[in-house]
């Protein structure tokens, strides 16, 4: 999915799978990942690639003053459009002069560094505070154990709640656990208002379910992957989603963007969704009279000892294994990745930094606060370049989704889609 904000710059990033990247090389510059010595560099200049919404106004011009005057060489920041960018990256990527730095969706980076177009960081990795980062964060940045990008921001799910609607049904608290969520439910139910929005195939609230089980989507079958869909866990996960489901009226065969669910929130006779702070955003401009109403809380988990799991959406930044200026590349991770500049990105855009000790830089902002207890236990789709096709509507898992909510078996709904897992895994990426 792409990236969406606020009017104040509330960034949320989702990044979206990337498949049939072409081969790159290894020639060119300084770029087998080995430092080099950005010197005096006057006279050059660094291209950097970011996405568009993602790079703030100020920040953007801050950093560039700070580099320009760092190293002696002119930043040039190119900001792409999500529309296209998969092939528009690959190409560039196996070109000779491609952007030195880019960001990269986080699920997207495995299988960029599978074609060899992303420099190994191993050489800067502790210059870049790498010991500090959130575990959680990193780990889609590390393929076959080498750093290929750096953590840089990230965004996940929280509760948006119709206030109003909670306070009618007499709640005093928010749930702190699964059980004490399912009996709040219940009791807006009682005033005659939709408890929750949650449409059958919302897969990024079950992802989060199935990371928070330990349930896996695929395992290794020799040197391949194939759906591991069957498992208990996974199954598990399900049933946990379809307590939820149970006390919305959307349609079991539809996902959140049909109908948009902040649209259906906004009419003010639902009491919950479990959404991105950009949705909340949409309710407000499609019903003004809603934003004193709406409060956010973290997704509970199945105990209060621990939040639920939750998809950690965002972007790293890359070097281009082919960078004419790998120095210089590293130069402006370097500054990127500061706590300077890092904080400073989390307090302007509103998104959550790579460390949890920068997340004082979201104090005020409901939204990422309501997020931020999350992300220690949050994660990914699965971290393979196969991945991509999988997911390509019609997408399998809600399929999955929509067959177990009519009432078939957990058994019998993987079942029926396993076999179209098993042949888009199987695609030549």
């Amino acid at each position: 999915m792409q990236r969406k904000r606020n009017a104040a710059f509330t960034v949320i990033a989702a990044a979206s799978m990337v498949f049939g990247l072409a081969a790159c090389g290894s020639d060119g510059g300084d770029g087998d990942g080995k430092k080099a010595d950005a010197g005096n560099s006057k006279g050059k200049t660094l291209t950097v690639w970011f996405m568009s919404g993602s790079n703030p106004k100020q920040w953007t011009a801050d950093i560039k003053a700070a580099f320009e005057k760092q190293t002696g060489a002119k930043l040039d920041v190119k900001v792409q459009q999500w529309n296209g960018i998969q092939q528009k990256l690959t190409t560039a990527l196996s070109e000779s002069s491609p952007p030195d730095v880019f960001e990269i969706g986080n699920t997207q980076t495995p299988a960029y560094a599978a074609t060899g177009g992303l420099a190994d960081l191993a050489d800067v990795k502790g210059d870049l505070g790498a010991d500090q980062w959130t575990k959680s964060l990193n780990q889609s940045a590390v393929v076959d154990g080498k750093q290929y990008a750096a953590p840089w921001y990230f965004a996940n799910r929280v509760v948006v709640y119709n206030k109003e609607i909670w306070k009618k049904a007499g709640i005093k608290a928010t749930p702190k656990s699964r059980s004490e969520f399912l009996a709040d439910l219940q009791k807006i139910k009682k005033t005659g208002n939709e408890p929750i929005y949650l449409p059958g195939q919302n897969w990024y609230v079950l992802d989060g379910l199935l990371i928070e089980n330990g349930a896996d989507l695929v395992k290794k079958d020799g040197d391949k992957y194939v759906s591991n869909l069957s498992d208990p866990k996974v199954g598990k996960a399900m049933e946990e989603y379809k307590k939820l489901q149970a006390y919305s009226n959307a349609p079991k065969d539809k996902d959140e963007a049909t109908p948009q669910q902040a649209e259906v929130f906004a009419k003010g006779k639902t009491g919950t969704m479990i959404a991105m702070g950009w949705e909340a955003a949409t309710a407000i401009a499609a019903n003004k009279s809603i934003e004193s109403k709406i409060g956010y809380f973290t997704v509970p988990g199945a105990t209060s000892a621990k939040p639920g799991g939750v998809f950690l959406g965002g972007s790293n930044l890359a070097v281009s294994q082919n960078s004419k200026n790998p120095a210089l590349a590293r130069e402006f991770l370097k500054l990127a990745m500061s706590d300077k500049f890092e904080g400073a990105l989390a307090k302007e855009a509103g998104v959550i930094p790579n460390k949890e000790s920068l997340n004082s830089n979201l104090d005020g902002n409901a939204v990422a606060q309501a997020a931020t207890p999350s992300v220690p236990f949050g994660g990914t789709t699965p971290l393979i370049p196969e991945w991509a096709a999988v997911e390509n509507p019609p997408n399998p898992i809600k399929s999955y989704m929509t067959a177990y909510l009519s009432g078939k078996s957990h058994e019998a709904a993987a079942k029926s889609v396993e076999a179209e897992i098993n042949k888009r895994l199987s695609q030549k990426q």
